[in-house]
């Protein structure tokens, strides 16, 4: 039998958050997702992993303190599902999100929706795993989709109006990113020096409170890329792949 368990304020500085698990040039970022979920644990936060070292986890929170362009009333908003190399294939992913529906049931909540899109895109959840449990596509913007499983006849989450024009004024490389993954902060801090190597303009935008979290300008799970005013993609960016894209 598989064992679980939830990330607390007593036990949070004492446990992996899977992600970047073993890389010590994450580590930094490690500690600024810790203290993020620290944050946030008050809002109802939930983060549970397998007790294994590996990244197998479910993260999610309600939906009115989610950093994401999303409005809503009394769903849980998915952030995070993934179960990673050896353990796929084990019904771990299973068991994560039944115990996010029933967890969701218990708490009187309308439903619980997540993130996804119409091609696999990097950190977004699979949509066919998320529909074999009943959800629906609920609104899209683009290629991008908000699924949501539904409870009762409340009224679904949407999208922010601010987020579907995937446009910003600044024509500079412009990248917006937060602590909700812990790969950010190495990845910001190499392109600031690549930028700054090769005498190139990027503006990096942090989102660290809610506010700007729900008015963000795009799809945003914890990073976003816009090149000319126009969104480009999700992916976190290394030098390398920065410079391809520019190119």
């Amino acid at each position: 039998m598989n064992e679980y368990m939830n990330l607390t304020i007593e036990n949070i500085d004492q446990e992996h958050i899977c992600c970047a698990i073993g890389d010590p040039k994450h580590q930094k970022g490690v500690d600024s997702k810790k203290e993020w979920i620290k944050s946030k644990l008050n809002d109802g936060h939930v983060f549970r992993k397998l007790n294994a070292r590996g990244k197998i986890f479910i993260e999610y929170e309600p939906i009115e303190t989610a950093w994401v362009p999303i409005h809503g009333k009394n769903y849980e908003y998915i952030y995070c599902l993934w179960v990673a190399g050896s353990f796929k294939g084990k019904g771990i992913a299973k068991e994560l999100l039944e115990y996010a529906i029933n967890d969701s049931k218990e708490k009187g909540m309308s439903g619980i929706c997540t993130l996804t899109s119409k091609k696999k895109k990097p950190f977004i959840g699979e949509k066919k795993f998320f529909e074999h449990y009943g959800f629906k596509v609920v609104d899209r913007i683009g290629e991008y989709e908000l699924l949501a499983l539904q409870f009762d006849e409340n009224e679904t989450p949407r999208f922010h109006d601010n987020a579907r024009h995937m446009k910003i004024d600044c024509q500079e490389f412009t990248i917006y990113y937060s602590n909700e993954c812990p790969y950010v902060e190495y990845e910001v801090n190499e392109l600031s020096n690549y930028a700054k190597e090769n005498n190139i303009k990027i503006n990096f935008i942090k989102i660290d409170s809610l506010e700007k979290a729900k008015n963000a300008p795009c799809i945003l799970n914890n990073w976003a890329n816009f090149y000319k005013g126009e969104f480009v993609s999700n992916t976190i960016l290394n030098a390398n792949s920065f410079s391809k894209i520019i190119n």
